[in-house]
């Protein structure tokens, strides 16, 4: 996200500088890689550990569902199948990625008590860090790095750890989001936003462009006369679009809600928003998604003439 410094918010702290506080629909697709790593681990070794789930089935069931509280109420039973199936096999990289970012999904979107979400979004980041130093032996001595050792150690890391270098970074981002009144997680921002620059690097269209959104709202989290970086914001914005067709409704939600009204510019606010409630909410991997964009983008809407 953004610069270390006291006056600093995280995510979910800055909806806007007038807005209420409102946790944020973080991590909009990544829980579409870590179901997808979950079937790979089912077919690769686990049926005779829960039989055959017919993992694929699942990860429809889960994507392409239209009920958020329908993933609400489930999703707690399936972090303790993830948990499981890590336990039995704690090295393994593609699992532990797959716990971060489920784990950071639930504790960033599905929680809304700050200290449960606090541990939830904890232990997302613990098996984000797992994950990375299966992945990138050289990553296991990240921990208390300086910022400059740390981007050194980043340029390192290749393509083939893309994967596990996203899910370290949105499990890391989610639990800071978590404990945004902590001036000392506060101050770890510039690691996460570095992290996530370097997958940019390395895959700008990963995620089908959404580490684009993350970025767009790192940079929109302060005004500019605290050092927010407005410009940088909307580039990630549109791109993040431009990527994924205009198919992934929370690009729209977050470059409404960061950038348009910090810059207050209501056409804009109000245009995207009202793309995304008219928009289909059905799209193969992106339907819960979609759904959670629509209803944020309502409640926006209705609040555009009290902030404007």
């Amino acid at each position: 996200m953004y610069a270390g410094q006291s006056s600093t918010i995280c995510v979910s702290a800055v909806e806007s500088p007038r807005g209420s506080r409102r946790r944020s629909s973080l991590l909009p697709g990544t829980v579409a890689a870590a179901l997808a790593a979950l079937q790979l681990w089912l077919l690769g070794g686990c049926a005779s550990y829960i039989g055959n789930m017919a993992a694929d089935t699942l990860s429809a069931a889960v994507l392409n569902q239209q009920d958020p509280d329908v993933v609400e109420s489930g999703l707690p039973a399936y972090l303790l199948l993830v948990d499981g199936m890590i336990s039995q096999n704690p090295q393994q990289a593609g699992m532990l990625a797959a716990g971060a970012e489920l784990y950071a999904l639930y504790g960033s979107r599905f929680v809304d008590d700050d200290e449960r979400s606090a541990f939830m979004t904890a232990k997302a980041r613990d098996y984000g860090r797992r994950a990375i130093c299966q992945a990138y032996s050289r990553a296991c001595g990240w921990e208390g790095l300086s910022y400059d050792q740390f981007v050194s150690e980043l340029d390192d890391v290749g393509r083939r750890q893309v994967r596990y270098l996203y899910a370290y970074a949105v499990s890391w981002l989610s639990h800071l989001d978590a404990t945004s009144s902590d001036w000392n997680a506060v101050g770890e921002v510039p690691w996460v936003q570095a992290a996530m620059e370097r997958v940019v690097a390395l895959d700008d269209t990963y995620d089908n462009g959404g580490i684009h959104v993350y970025l767009g709202m790192l940079y929109s989290l302060r005004p500019p006369a605290l050092g927010g970086q407005l410009d940088l914001a909307r580039d990630h914005f549109d791109r993040s679009i431009a990527i994924s067709g205009g198919r992934d409704l929370s690009a729209k939600v977050e470059y409404a809600r960061r950038y348009a009204r910090m810059v207050f510019d209501r056409e804009l606010h109000d245009r995207l928003l009202t793309e995304v409630i008219e928009a289909p909410a059905e799209e193969p991997g992106r339907t819960l998604f979609n759904v959670l964009a629509q209803q944020d983008a309502i409640e926006l809407l209705a609040s555009s003439g009290d902030y404007f």
